[in-house]
């Protein structure tokens, strides 16, 4: 047992913002060789906490540690200077410079006000072989996937010899093999003395990955225990503050008729022949690995992309899906894996994305009515457990599973009848994850036709009637999930996903 100080410690740390006591007694520490998972609900105070100590905010109270000194940060630059890296869920990298520009951007290497492009080149090949990558330095970033990316992130941490690398939900976009090869990283790094912070709703990840898990809720430090001193229900009570008794409360509705079949849907190699029915009060669970197609499948749906063959049928009639303008015509809508990009605007206030799709209810003569926009928000918020201060809120403001709910409650004052979900509970805590999931319930009961598109195995077996598996733009097979005696497994499913 070591008497050394531990590489990094956070005690005491408070911050508000206005109206809000973000950070109210948070606490973190890492050691040297060592993995720790920052677990909560979204609003716990994780980003905060992480802000707080790369620089970004000064917090109102307490003290930052590194190896036993009191830090004051200033700025990021400040927190970089004593080792402190950050590597962002949204990488913070240039998409039109190089992987090598994007490494040595502001740490250029020049001599007599010439760019030594050539010794950045080697620079950055020995770190992308130390991360076994293989990355040409010239590549321009926009070019590369996004585990490539994330390489470039890490190396970009390497270069400007970091002790300490926080990585928020660095697995979130990722391939289960590009998971395992991050997580090999992740090992070499603790072997060469870093202290990681990970950050991840993926339980089984922290389980896999972490040594010790430190749980925030409410602004404050709950408790910090060695991995193998805790179990993933106890992490969920604990981060949610009550037992959570069921992590897929499913509920089993009878099913009617077929409200939408798809029939030998294709475009281009992504969406090879695809048929699929749906049901009404029926959810239908699609998976398989990144690649599959079901992204580009669901966008057929939803007439976001022109179809090259094939066609959609409502209620056995056929109908024109030639923009997502004509699916929500015809009571088809979907709640894009990309909230922020695609189902947000994200600078405009709840109200206003509330009302979008719903202008002709809320307006008179071209005139939109807000206060009538107000009083049906108001009604989804209490509904459907919106935590939102103000309804004129800026919708960045929110949560993530906050946002999922703001885009929910606009479909549903439309009235939609065949409701996608596309990656649902992604960057989602395990609290607001269930409450997605007793919508799902309550949306079945309504009679919705429910398809519900994702890439957690639990998931998808815990809240699915049926199972659809995708492989190479084909639906590879399915599994009837509605007997509890039967259950379908992981095993069967993967067999079907890999290729």
């Amino acid at each position: 047992m070591t008497d050394r100080p531990p590489l990094l410690s956070m005690t005491g740390v408070r911050k508000a913002f206005p109206g809000v006591q973000a950070l109210a007694d948070a606490r973190l520490e890492v050691r040297a060789g060592e993995v720790v998972a920052l677990m909560g609900e979204n609003g716990a105070g994780k980003s905060t906490l992480i802000k707080t100590l790369a620089g970004v905010h000064r917090p109102d109270a307490g003290t930052i540690r590194i190896d036993g000194t009191p830090r004051v940060f200033h700025s990021p630059n400040d927190a970089r200077a004593a080792g402190v890296a950050v590597i962002y869920q949204e990488l913070d990298l240039i998409p039109t410079l190089s992987a090598r520009e994007n490494l040595f951007l502001g740490q250029e290497k020049a001599r007599f006000g010439w760019l030594r492009a050539g010794e950045e080149r080697r620079r950055a090949a020995e770190l992308f072989a130390q991360l076994d990558v293989a990355i040409d330095p010239e590549t321009p970033v926009a070019r590369l996937s996004v585990a490539q990316q994330q390489a470039v992130a890490v190396a970009r941490a390497l270069l400007s010899d970091a002790r300490i690398l926080v990585m928020d939900e660095p697995t979130a976009p990722l391939t289960p093999r590009e998971v395992g090869k991050l997580f090999r990283v992740v090992r070499d790094l603790t072997a060469r003395g870093l202290g990681i912070v990970f950050i991840s709703h993926r339980l089984d990840e922290t389980f896999e990955i972490a040594d010790r898990v430190t749980i925030m809720r409410d602004g404050s430090h709950v408790e910090t225990l060695p991995t193998s001193q805790i179990t993933r229900e106890a992490i969920i009570e604990r981060m949610v503050g009550r037992p959570l008794a069921d992590e897929f409360p499913k509920e089993r509705t009878a099913t009617g008729l077929v409200v939408l079949r798809a029939e030998n849907l294709r475009r281009g190699a992504a969406v090879r022949g695809v048929s699929l029915d749906l049901r009404a009060g029926e959810v239908v669970g699609l998976t398989g690995l990144v690649g599959a197609g079901r992204t580009e499948l669901v966008r057929l749906l939803f007439g976001a992309d022109p179809l090259d063959s094939g066609r959609v049928l409502l209620d056995g009639e056929p109908v024109s899906l030639r923009s997502p303008r004509d699916a929500l015509r015809h009571g088809i809508c979907l709640l894009t894996e990309d909230r922020k990009g695609q189902g947000l605007v994200i600078g405009a206030s709840v109200r206003e994305n509330f009302g979008l799709p719903n202008l002709d209810r809320f307006s008179t003569a071209g005139v939109v009515r807000a206060a009538r926009e107000r009083e049906r928000f108001a009604h989804f918020r209490q509904q459907l457990a919106i935590r939102v201060a103000d309804a004129e809120t800026p919708a960045r403001n929110l949560s993530g599973g906050n946002q999922q709910k703001v885009v929910l409650a606009k479909w549903l004052e439309a009235d939609m009848r065949v409701v996608i979900f596309d990656e649902p509970t992604r960057g989602i805590d395990v609290g607001a994850k269930r409450e997605i999931y007793l919508l799902l319930n309550a949306l079945a009961r309504a009679g919705k036709a429910i398809l519900m598109v994702s890439s957690e195995l639990p998931e998808v077996l815990g809240m699915s009637d049926r199972v659809l598996v995708m492989r190479e733009g084909r639906i590879s097979g399915e599994f009837d999930n509605t007997d509890p005696r039967v259950p379908v497994t992981q095993e069967q499913v993967m067999r079907l996903a890999v290729p």
